[in-house]
């Protein structure tokens, strides 16, 4: 539904929403109060994460049947130059050697890439196509994973589980209990070191989780609100000011954007290289 055919905050309302199932009759009933609840699926972002991550492999198997060793073609360079940056990358953040590493930070960069690139879609374009086929004006679809919070939090998730195993797995079980103890001010400070280093630990994941949601959802908010001036203030002969702003904030805001999105990706990967690091360094 486009801004023209409803209120301000209705339109942006709207456009947050998830489509969301419920899994049983109370998550229904706290989905129609509006309440966020456990026991839900949000559609609309596990089928885009998971369908956007199916065509990285998709891509990436055509390119493996298709690759020449003599002179490449552009795409081929192209990919090429991404995995010389994220191994470079792990090079120089990663000490020592875990075959797992790099093929993970690009997995990451690529998937959390596209999944942001989604937000450089026209806002009203694909939740409009898909009232259009489902025949639902209020059908909702929120095209934009990174803008849920349940995807980047999962993805944090993920790799805090492997900071954990690694951390026990490289230092062992004392090893890792002994990091709580005595780290940062050694012996005599246990208390005070469990606090420090607990705090330290959930930080990470949760310095991924909410990095990238905060950045891609206000890039989002901003997005709706540039879309507002046309779909709201442009009526009548207004239309010949609102509409050419509007398109030029438009432009404006996703070069700007392009960048945005790929220094999140950027720094998703690294803080994931940095933080399996100090899970290898058997001296943390």
């Amino acid at each position: 539904m486009s801004a023209e055919k409803m209120g301000t905050v209705e339109y942006i309302q709207h456009h947050l929403t998830n489509n969301t199932l419920a899994l049983n009759a109370e998550a229904q009933e706290a989905i129609n109060n509006g309440q966020m609840t456990f026991w839900a699926l949000n559609l609309d972002t596990i089928a885009i994460s998971f369908l956007l991550g199916a065509l990285i492999v998709l891509v990436a198997a055509r390119l493996g049947k298709q690759l020449e060793t003599g002179t490449p073609g552009g795409f081929q360079n192209f990919v090429e130059s991404i995995l010389d940056f994220v191994s470079t990358n792990v090079r120089d953040a990663f000490p020592g050697h875990n075959p797992l590493i790099a093929p993970l930070a690009l997995t990451i960069f690529l998937w959390v890439w596209v999944m942001n690139f989604m937000d450089l879609i026209p806002v009203d374009l694909l939740p409009y196509l898909a009232q259009l086929v489902t025949g639902d004006p209020h059908f909702h679809l929120k095209v934009v994973p990174t803008t849920d919070l349940n995807t980047t939090l999962a993805m944090a998730t993920a790799v805090f589980g492997l900071i954990l195993y690694y951390n026990i797995k490289i230092k062992g079980v004392w090893g890792f209990i002994k990091m709580f103890l005595f780290h940062p001010f050694g012996k005599f400070l246990v208390p005070v070191n469990m606090v420090m280093t607990l705090i330290e630990e959930v930080s990470k994941p949760l310095s991924l989780a909410l990095r990238l949601f905060g950045n891609m959802f206000a890039g989002e908010l901003v997005f709706l609100l540039i879309a507002l001036i046309g779909g709201t203030l442009a009526v009548g002969a207004a239309a010949f000011f609102w509409a050419p702003l509007q398109a030029l904030l438009d432009l404006g805001w996703l070069i700007f954007h392009l960048l945005v999105i790929t220094l999140q990706a950027f720094i998703f990967m690294v803080l994931t290289i940095v933080y399996l690091g100090m899970a290898h360094d058997e001296g943390h």
